[in-house]
């Protein structure tokens, strides 16, 4: 299926690695434009080069920390032309009430949280003008399955939730969508890392650690992949009646009891 995409321009944060990465890569190989911003040059660079190297499209980057209000306003007036801005940046720590202390919420959410608000409103304000474009916020299944664990997680993507909704209900009067995504586990190299020393600690090697995976839906995590999948349909032409709207990308996982 053509989503339409080529030659529009895609603004990724946390667009380096795991699912932003991913998503860089769908995008491209629609033939967006791609900006990819991470707080890390050196990854931010190798990024680069490997997308270049498979879909040969133009492609920036911007190192930059998105919990600062500022700099996130900056990438984004830079960026302004964009037609579309995924909200990707920002992994809050496990931690239940007593284990997340405020200094750790408040930094976990500076990013993940005010980033999505921050970048979303400064890229609406040059949609609305234009009066055309797509912001796709990736969140989180814990929005919607609740953990006392995760609880930091869990509100932080609860309130994303309810920010893609809210502004997503009206952004269509201004011809902009707003839409999310509720991924669950996903293979990443961070999730990797974390299974590899489980499997470390219980099974004495760390290779074992697809045993970890097989109470997963299809007995498996999710790939980034398959999340960027949904992330360029979203934001293409194919989706044009979609806003206001989070859709959950978990095998069935939070439905079950």
């Amino acid at each position: 299926m053509d989503m339409k995409l080529s030659g529009k321009t895609v603004l990724i944060t946390g667009g380096s690695r795991g699912i932003g990465f991913a998503c860089a890569m769908g995008f491209a190989a629609e033939g967006c434009t791609v900006h990819i911003a991470s707080r890390s040059r050196e990854s931010l660079e190798s990024a680069r080069e490997k997308i270049r190297a498979r879909h040969n499209v133009p492609v920036e980057i911007h190192p930059a920390d998105f919990s600062d209000g500022d700099t996130a306003r900056r990438v984004v007036e830079a960026v302004g032309h964009a037609d579309i801005l995924v909200n990707n940046a920002g992994a809050i720590p496990q931690g239940d009430i007593f284990g997340m202390t405020e200094p750790k919420w408040r930094e976990a959410w500076d990013l993940k949280v005010f980033g999505y608000i921050n970048a979303t409103r400064a890229m609406l304000e040059k949609m609305y003008a234009r009066k055309a474009g797509v912001v796709v916020n990736v969140i989180g299944l814990a929005g919607e399955s609740y953990n006392y664990d995760y609880v930091a997680g869990t509100m932080g993507n609860a309130g994303i939730m309810a920010f893609t909704r809210a502004v997503g209900s009206k952004s269509v009067d201004h011809g902009v969508r707003v839409v999310g995504i509720n991924p669950p586990a996903t293979r990443t190299d961070r999730m990797l890392t974390r299974l590899r020393n489980v499997a470390e600690q219980k099974f004495g090697d760390p290779e074992r650690w697809p045993e970890l995976t097989k109470h997963m839906p299809f007995g498996r995590a999710a790939e980034p992949d398959e999340v960027a999948d949904l992330a360029v349909f979203l934001a293409s032409d194919r989706a044009s009646y979609i806003s206001g709207v989070v859709m959950t990308l978990d095998g069935g996982q939070a439905a079950r009891h």
